[in-house]
C-alpha cells in the first residue's frame, strides 16, 4: 500500500505518536516564520525561555502587515524585531521586501519540510512540497527553541483535479469550488492534497492561492507535490539545489476523495461576509455595483496576477466611480512587473499603487466608505475585517477584479470577450533575483541588545486552574465569531499587537463595546459561543487578551483548531456543550459554577451549574494528557516556568 504525500512528509518528521487519524502526534519543525503583528508576542514569549539562539534549521521574522508609521508604535515594534532577529540568529525580511508566505516560499521553502508559522495562511508555502502550518505565536516561540508540535492527525483527502482550467478562470475559482463545497468549517481536521492531469496547468503561484485558501475552510494544510512546475520554479529562482522530487506514490491511500472538473468551472464570487458564501457571477441575482477594487494580498499578488490584470485595463481607464489599488506580494514580483511594462500600464489606467504588504487585505489602509462595496483578490470577507465594519466585501480573481473595475460593477470576465488578451499572458522567463531587503543571521549576539519602545510590555503569564469557579458569562456569541471579532487587525488595532494591557481595552470592541467594562466588573468570567468559535486569523491575541481580562474558560458548540491551542497555551479552558441545544438555555450575565475544575478536567467531562437559570448542563474536553496539564498549570509559560523552577 503506497503513502501519500502528506504520510510521506510526516513520517519523516514523527518524533512520537502514531500516525491515525485522530491520535495526537509530535513533528519536528525545520523551519518558522513570523510577522510584525504575530512575532512580537512569540518573541516576548521566547525571549523568556532563556535559549540563546533558535534551533530550527531556519527561522526568518518579516516585516509586512502594518507598515503605516503613524505614530512610535510600529517603528518602535519593527526595530524590536531587528533587534531580536539579530540576539537569536533570524533572518529578517525588513519592511516593502513582500508579503512573509509569498517570500518564504519564493526564497526559503524547500519541498519535504515541515515549516510553522504564526499566521493561519501559513499553509501557503505547501505549494512547493512542504508542509505550511499556522499556528499561535507560542507554538511557534516552543518551535524555535527545539520543541516539536503537537497535533490530531489529520484525514488526508484527495482533491482530484482533472481537465483543464479554461481562459478566464483561475485558480482562484479552483479554491472558491473548495469553499462552496467545503464550507468554511468543512476543512477542520483535514489536509487537503491536491493531484490529477490539471496540476500541469497550475503555476506555483496558482498553487500557492489554493494552498493559502484551504485556510478558509479550517484545514491543518493543503499541499502539492514537488513535481517539475516546482523543479523550473526553483531553476528560476535559482535555488535548485533546494529542490527535490516529492510525489504521491502511485497507489497512494486516503481517507477522503474529492473530484473537480475543471473545465466545467466558471468565474465564481464570495459574497459578504464569509469565503463559503460562493456563487458564480452569471448567476448574482442582481448586478452589483462596486467602489473599490483591491489585487493583492498573499493569494493573489503574482508577476501573472498583475499581468492579467494589465492586459484587461490596458488602453482603458478604471470606472469614475472605482478606487482601485495594487499590491505586489514580493518585491521580487514588484521588480519584474516595474521591468516589463505591467506596472507602467496599471498605472496608465488609474491604478493606485501600494507597496509590497498585506494592507487592505487586513483592514490597515484603504478601508471602503460608509456602506461601501469592495472587491478584493483576498481571501478574507469577513464583517470589518477591510476596517468598515458596515462594508460588503466580495471575492474574486484578479481577472474579475480587473473588468470589474473597468465596467463598476461585478462582472463575468469571459463574457465581456477578454479571453484573447488573457492567453498571451505568460510567466516571466527571467526571474530578478535581488536578497538585499533580507537582514541573514549575525554569527556574533553576545553583545546584540534588544531594543524596547515604551508600547512593548512583557507577556502577561495566566495563574493556575482554580479548584472552583463560580463567575458570570461576559460575552454570548453566535456562530462564526472570528478572532478579528475579538481583536481586530486593523492599523488602529494591530498598533497596539506588543502591549497586552493596551489591546484588551479593544476587546469584542466593534460588535460589544461593554464587553470590557463588563469583563473587568465581574472579575473573572466565562465566554459561551456557538459553532466555529474563534475561526480566521492565528492572532493569539484573541485569546490572551480575554485571558488577560478574566476569562477561564470558552464554552461553545465547537472551536477552530488554531484558536483552541492559542487558548489552552494561555491556560484559558476550551469546553465544548455535550448536548448543544444547552447553548440556547444561557445568557449573557448568567453565573455559572463549576466545582472540582481540576478533576473534572481530567476526566474530560465537567458538569457545570447555571446557578441563574437553576439547572445542570455537561461539557466535554477533547483534550490530550498534555493539554490538560498545560490548563491546569496556567498555561505554557508558567508550565515551563514551573518545570525550570524544580530543575
Amino acid at each position: 500500500m503506497g503513502q501519500n504525500l502528506s504520510h510521506k512528509i510526516l513520517a519523516t518528521h514523527l518524533i512520537s505518536g502514531n500516525m491515525n487519524v485522530g491520535e495526537e502526534i509530535a513533528v519536528r519543525i525545520d523551519q518558522t516564520l513570523t510577522h510584525d503583528v504575530t512575532g512580537t508576542q512569540a518573541y516576548l514569549a521566547f525571549e523568556t525561555m532563556n535559549i540563546p539562539r533558535v534551533k530550527t534549521e531556519l527561522s526568518v521574522s518579516y516585516v509586512d502587515h502594518n507598515l503605516l508609521y503613524a505614530d512610535n508604535k510600529n517603528p518602535d515594534d519593527h526595530v524590536y524585531l531587528q533587534s531580536i532577529a539579530k540576539k537569536y540568529g533570524l533572518y529578517l525580511s525588513r519592511a516593502g521586501n513582500g508579503i512573509c508566505h509569498t517570500v518564504h516560499f519564493e526564497r526559503f521553502g524547500k519541498p519535504g519540510k515541515i515549516l510553522l508559522g504564526s499566521d493561519s495562511h501559513t499553509p501557503t508555502g505547501s505549494a512547493i512540497g512542504a508542509l505550511a502550518i499556522g499556528a499561535g505565536g507560542l507554538d511557534v516561540a516552543l518551535a524555535m527553541a527545539g520543541e516539536p508540535i503537537y497535533l490530531k492527525m489529520p484525514r488526508i483527502v484527495k482533491v482530484d483535479l482533472q481537465g483543464t482550467l479554461p481562459i478566464g478562470v483561475s485558480a482562484k475559482d479552483i479554491v472558491l469550488e473548495m469553499l462552496r463545497r467545503e464550507t468554511v468549517k468543512g476543512g477542520v481536521g483535514k489536509i487537503y492534497e491536491y493531484t490529477g492531469e490539471g496540476l500541469s496547468c497550475l503555476s506555483i503561484y496558482d498553487r500557492s492561492t489554493i494552498t493559502n485558501m484551504g485556510a478558509e475552510m479550517g484545514a491543518t494544510t493543503s499541499v502539492f507535490p514537488s513535481d517539475e512546475v516546482v523543479h523550473q520554479f526553483f531553476i528560476k529562482q535559482q535555488r535548485e539545489e533546494d529542490w527535490i522530487e516529492l510525489l504521491p506514490d502511485e497507489d497512494a491511500t486516503y481517507d477522503e476523495e474529492i473530484i473537480i472538473n475543471l473545465n466545467e468551472l466558471t468565474p465564481l464570487v464570495a459574497q459578504p461576509d464569509m469565503p463559503d458564501n460562493v456563487i458564480a457571477i452569471k448567476d448574482l441575482p442582481t448586478q452589483v455595483k462596486i467602489d473599490q477594487v483591491f489585487i493583492g494580498s498573499c493569494t493573489n499578488a503574482s508577476y501573472t496576477d498583475l499581468a492579467k490584470a494589465a492586459a484587461i485595463l490596458k488602453g482603458h481607464t478604471v470606472h469614475p466611480d472605482v478606487s482601485l489599488v495594487v499590491a505586489a506580494g514580493s518585491r521580487q514580483i514588484f521588480s519584474m512587473a516595474l521591468r516589463d511594462g505591467i506596472i507602467s500600464t496599471l498605472v496608465d489606467a488609474g491604478a493606485r499603487i501600494l507597496e509590497c504588504g498585506c494592507g487592505p487585505c487586513v483592514g490597515i489602509g484603504q478601508a471602503p466608505r460608509t456602506n461601501g462595496v469592495s472587491l478584493r483578490t483576498s481571501n478574507r470577507n469577513f464583517k470589518g475585517r477591510s476596517g468598515t465594519l458596515d462594508a460588503s466585501i466580495y471575492l474574486g480573481s484578479p481577472e474579475v477584479a480587473a473588468i470589474s473595475a473597468l465596467k463598476g460593477y461585478i462582472t463575468d470576465p469571459i463574457k465581456e470577450g477578454v479571453t484573447d488578451v488573457l492567453s498571451q499572458v505568460t510567466e516571466p522567463t527571467n526571474y530578478i533575483i535581488d536578497d538585499n531587503m533580507i537582514i541573514p543571521p549575525s554569527d556574533t549576539t553576545d553583545k546584540v541588545e534588544i531594543v524596547r519602545g515604551p508600547n512593548i510590555k512583557p507577556m502577561p503569564i495566566n495563574e493556575p486552574l482554580p479548584t472552583t469557579i463560580r463567575a458570570h458569562v461576559s460575552a454570548y456569541r453566535p456562530d462564526n465569531i472570528t478572532t478579528d471579532d475579538i481583536t481586530p487587525a486593523s492599523a488602529q488595532f494591530s498598533a497596539l499587537r506588543s502591549n497586552i494591557p493596551a489591546i484588551s481595552e479593544i476587546t469584542f470592541g466593534r460588535i460589544d463595546p461593554e464587553f470590557v467594562s463588563r469583563a473587568k466588573q465581574y472579575g473573572k468570567s466565562f465566554i459561551v459561543g456557538g459553532e466555529n468559535y474563534g475561526q480566521g486569523s492565528s492572532r493569539e491575541h484573541a485569546a490572551i487578551a480575554p485571558m488577560y481580562l478574566g476569562v477561564k474558560a470558552v464554552i461553545t458548540k465547537s472551536l477552530a483548531r488554531i484558536h483552541k491551542n492559542n487558548l489552552i497555551n494561555h491556560g484559558v479552558v476550551p469546553l465544548n456543550f455535550v448536548n448543544p441545544s444547552d447553548y440556547d438555555r444561557i445568557s449573557q450575565d448568567d453565573e455559572l459554577k463549576i466545582l472540582n475544575f481540576p478533576e473534572q478536567l481530567q476526566t474530560r467531562h465537567i458538569r457545570v451549574t447555571n446557578l441563574t437559570k437553576g439547572f445542570d448542563f455537561e461539557t466535554i474536553s477533547d483534550l490530550t494528557d498534555r493539554e490538560v496539564e498545560i490548563l491546569i498549570a496556567g498555561g505554557q509559560l508558567r508550565l515551563v516556568q514551573e518545570k525550570n523552577k524544580n530543575n
